[in-house]
């Protein structure tokens, strides 16, 4: 895990994203994952969008993250032209709010799967993470993080359930 090369490709679809894609960075970061991020377009630029995906792993990425929202299928896209593992983060927002970002995420064929994370703003750790956990069934380093993570989130709910158990005393 020394490497300085990005390992996790994020790539939104709109620039309009990036307040909320930016927790996936962030959450990255917390592990000492480097990332990239780009603005790719599965309508507007989809030679480039394929041509990402097919040359990622020869860059050294070892997984993709995929954001969008409306019913823009840049996970499938990416997921088409790589044998990467994709994490779809569907967007939400529009008409629907976010329910065709959800679908167009979810609904893949078979053949092209495109792991899909939550609606709102866990989307983006959660899609991390799960680079994250991917990652680390190689990575014996970033294994150890995950356990400690986990354990955090042990302790967190442990806590929790003292404070409310203190209550009801």
């Amino acid at each position: 895990m020394a490497s300085k090369k990005p390992q996790v490709g994020i790539v939104m679809g709109s620039d309009s994203d990036w307040p909320i894609v930016k927790n996936a960075v962030e959450t990255l970061n917390s592990f000492g994952v480097i990332s990239e991020s780009r603005v790719i377009s599965a309508h507007r630029t989809p030679e480039l969008a394929s041509e990402y995906a097919a040359t990622a792993a020869k860059r050294g990425i070892k997984v993709i993250i995929s954001a969008a929202g409306g019913a823009a299928h840049l996970g499938g896209v990416l997921a088409a032209h790589t044998i990467l593992p994709v994490i779809g983060i569907p967007i939400k927002g529009g008409a629907l709010n976010g329910m065709d970002a959800l679908l167009a995420t979810l609904q893949m064929p078979s053949g092209i799967p495109v792991a899909t994370v939550t609606l709102g703003s866990a989307g983006p750790i959660n899609a991390a993470l799960l680079a994250v956990q991917m990652m680390a069934l190689g990575d014996p380093i970033l294994r150890k993080k995950m356990v400690a993570h986990k354990r955090a989130l042990k302790k967190k709910v442990d806590a929790g359930n003292k404070r409310v158990q203190d209550d009801l005393a």
